[in-house]
């Protein structure tokens, strides 16, 4: 996004039409939007008020896909979306032929993964499906041709996306692209106590912070997420908690920046895991991102602590990029190959067996032949048995994009050449004959092993055994391959039971209360009515409350009747109040 309009997009949040307003205009004039009504023919006139409306104008009854591209940040933002929309009455699907409604939540580091989502748009719009677009992709830069006159949800407003689906499927298109803040001050984003449904119910996706303190000269993810913005730690223990009484055995903690947590409230990375550690129960293991070698620098000595602590996966990501001096000027990654050698060491010194994994960018603008070799050598003597190799992309908008160039065919030779390198070396063969702890938690790709993970985040496949999900045991490691080993339980070692609680049944939203998840359904349902309560800041329709109250059908019809009767006026009100005012 152009950044004279950073300044100025605070918030959109009208129906858009071929005729719609620069963002400052919005400013003086989007409290007096209400929608445009439909003339009716006289066809359509003359039909009694007793004809029901149509199934595919009756939002909350439709069946919804989500696909979501890129890092773990944005999986969890996808899970949010699909148990907001769950708790609402929508179903979710993995049919996306079956689908009504499609909503993409895309990843904005790579050509690539654009590309998979424009075709993805086109593939929906051929298909005549209603169209919400998520993510980093639109957010970055949503006045982009593909994306005229489709919904588009930012990053942080993917609390409100029941009202962004709803409308859509209405026909609006609809806006919402602002940032949330607090007396002038950037939040992390959406609460973390939205109800969500885990892609995998043993597993917690925890975002700790939203944007980075970086400007890195490639980066597009920047002008998306923005500038550092963490959760306080009170609130990230509560959401840890929550999971853990919800049967979730491994929690994963995400942010484009793990490392700078807490710069921007006072606190810090090692802070915040402590009291994580804490609320950790036996046999359930935390896992830490991706961090920038600058913001751990000072946390070295804690670090090392942490990552030894038995709760703790000894793993961490820790991108160089490169390991010419040079190259990360020009991408100014505020470090130098010194600064991530002195991490990378200091830690495999203190923390025996530490995984360490990282990332690099081949052909960056002006990377010479040498500076490539320097990263060749980098790679070459440690060895990273998890090694991310991207070809360097231009993404609009970023410095890099306006650099000189590394040929196509040089940039692709060296990434070949870097993947023939990183394949030249088997990291686990040394480990065949050990006994090994590992945790449970989800099943390969081709569907023939579970996939389990050892006390350094290493992948140990073990047999497909109902019996094992979940659980934490000990493994004989019998084989090794380029990207993981494979275990054979020991008959005689004690099996685990990580979590503390019955894990989630698959597609179950998280979040709501005991008593109505467990409730005996004898065929019937559970919905959600909508709450009468209008924020102060009115968005585009009223919206339901987030604490929702639930009753089954069939009951409670007296106050459901009173609650959609008062909605009913509030809306009114609302609305006839807006049009007074125009």
């Amino acid at each position: 996004m152009p950044a004279a309009c950073d300044s100025v997009l605070e918030d959109i949040e009208d129906i858009v039409s071929a005729q719609d307003l620069k963002p400052r205009d919005w400013r003086f004039v989007r409290k007096n939007v209400f929608p445009k009504v439909r003339k009716r023919s006289s066809q359509q006139r003359a039909q009694t008020d007793d004809d029901p409306p149509h199934d595919s104008v009756i939002p909350g009854i439709q069946k919804i896909w989500i696909r979501t591209w890129g890092c773990s940040h944005n999986n969890s933002d996808g899970e949010y979306m699909a148990g907001q929309l769950a708790a609402y009455g929508y179903k979710i699907t993995d049919n996306s032929a079956e689908a009504d409604l499609w909503l993409l939540n895309s990843c904005t580091v790579k050509n690539p993964a654009e590309d998979h989502f424009r075709n993805s748009i086109k593939k929906a719009q051929e298909a005549n499906k209603k169209v919400v677009l998520a993510g980093c992709v639109p957010q970055a830069q949503p006045r982009q041709d593909y994306l005229k006159g489709l919904s588009i949800i930012g990053v942080q407003q993917i609390d409100r996306v029941v009202e962004v689906v709803e409308e859509t499927i209405k026909g609006h298109s609809v806006r919402l692209l602002g940032q949330k803040k607090d007396n002038g001050k950037r939040l992390g984003g959406a609460r973390l106590d939205l109800p969500k449904i885990r892609k995998n119910p043993l597993i917690e996706i925890i975002s700790i912070n939203t944007g980075c303190l970086n400007a890195c000269t490639y980066c597009k993810t920047k002008h998306a997420r923005g500038d550092l913005a963490s959760y306080p730690i009170e609130e990230l223990v509560d959401r840890a908690k929550q999971s853990f009484q919800e049967g979730v055995c491994e929690i994963w903690l995400t942010s484009e920046d793990t490392g700078a947590y807490g710069r921007d409230i006072g606190t810090d990375l090692p802070t915040l895991l402590w009291k994580l550690v804490e609320a950790i129960p036996e046999g359930a293991m935390l896992r830490l991102g991706m961090t920038n070698p600058p913001y751990i620098l000072e946390h070295l000595e804690e670090m090392a602590k942490i990552l030894n602590h038995p709760r703790v996966y000894a793993f961490l990501h820790i991108p160089v990029q490169s390991a010419s001096d040079s190259v990360l000027m020009d991408m100014k990654r505020e470090y130098c190959v010194a600064d991530f050698r002195r991490v990378v060491d200091f830690l495999k010194e203190k923390v025996p067996g530490i995984t360490i994994a990282t990332d690099i960018i081949c052909g960056f603008p002006g990377e010479t032949d040498e500076d490539f070799q320097e990263t060749m050598k980098l790679v070459e003597q440690y060895k990273f048995p998890s090694l991310f190799i991207n070809q360097f992309y231009p993404r609009p908008g970023t410095p890099a994009a306006k650099m000189h160039q590394v040929p196509a065919a040089v940039k692709k030779q060296r990434t070949k050449d870097l993947s023939q390198l990183f394949h030249s070396y088997n990291p686990y063969d040394h480990k065949v004959g050990e006994r090994q702890r590992v945790l449970v938690t989800e099943e390969s790709f081709d569907s023939n092993y579970y996939v389990a993970h050892n006390p350094f985040y290493e992948q140990v496949l073990v047999p497909k055994d109902p019996a094992l999900m979940g659980k934490m045991v000990e493994v004989n490691i019998y084989e090794a391959g380029k990207h993981f080993m494979k275990g054979q339980p020991v008959s005689d070692a004690r099996v685990y039971t990580a979590s503390i609680t019955r894990p989630l049944a698959k597609g179950e939203v998280s979040g709501l209360k005991e008593e109505f998840r467990h409730a005996p359904r004898n065929g019937t349902k559970w919905k959600a009515h909508r709450s009468a309560e209008i924020p102060v800041k009115a968005p585009l329709i009223p919206w339901m409350a987030l604490h929702l109250p639930w009753h089954p059908e069939g009951s409670g019809l007296k106050i459901l009747s009173v609650s959609l009767a008062l909605l009913a006026f509030l809306a009114m009100v609302y609305y006839g109040g807006m049009k007074r005012e125009l």
